[in-house]
């Protein structure tokens, strides 16, 4: 496991996985800490087989933040051992993306994940844990809404709408690209929602995706 402020193993029961899921929740900042922001770091996790064996195949793309520049990119391939349940995907990605991450030889000040972040029923997904898991700012951007209900937004770039669960406010629903479909935006780990969404859109450019997820995206599944 990395050296962030969560210490435990992903092999767990689904029980004990959404027990975690709700103390890593509460641990989830929701304010700006993130520093100089220099490096973004985009994470993705695509499905493979060896023989019988289910593998994820992660892959880790290091950008510079204000040319988006690629300065390196790591793939690494594990075995999955947890079952396929809604909501808990992080404890089948997880490992690999954390191993990932950590493979590429800058570490990244910002960590932008092909993922939800509070946009998950219980406010934890892929890139909340993943922020939690290596100490570092991150934001969920994520390609289908996973919970929570929205307005259309306008048709220009740059035009959002908030993503409700009731009265909560756990997303936006993001323009990136005029008359594109909009992405998901949510709060990872110690950004909050606004600067979420200046980030993606400072990463979004001739594509609907974001920059650091697109890339990351293409390599996973290259690699599968």
């Amino acid at each position: 496991m990395s050296q962030g402020p969560l210490r435990h193993g992903w092999d767990l029961s689904v029980k004990e996985a959404i027990a975690l899921q709700k103390e890593v929740a509460a641990a989830v900042e929701r304010r700006d800490r993130i520093g100089e922001v220099r490096t973004i770091g985009g994470v993705d996790v695509a499905y493979g087989r060896r023989g019988r064996t289910a593998d994820a195949l992660a892959a880790a793309v290091l950008f510079d933040a204000v040319t988006l520049e690629v300065l390196d990119r790591a793939t690494v391939q594990t075995a999955i051992d947890f079952p396929y349940v809604p909501g808990l995907l992080t404890f089948r990605e997880a490992p690999a993306a954390i191993a990932a991450i950590e493979a590429l030889r800058i570490r990244p000040d910002l960590l932008m994940c092909d993922g939800q972040g509070l946009a998950h029923p219980r406010r934890c997904g892929f890139a909340s844990h993943l922020g939690l898991a290596l100490d570092l700012p991150s934001i969920g951007a994520a390609k289908s809404r996973l919970t929570g209900s929205h307005d259309e937004p306008g048709g220009e770039r740059g035009d959002w709408m908030p993503l409700l669960d009731g009265d909560e406010v756990i997303g936006a629903c993001v323009r990136t690209r005029t008359g594109a479909r909009p992405i998901y935006v949510s709060i990872g780990h110690r950004v909050t929602l606004q600067t979420a969404i200046r980030f993606v859109l400072r990463c979004t450019t001739r594509y609907r995706l974001p920059e650091p997820t697109r890339l990351a995206d293409r390599l996973s599944k290259m690699r599968a």
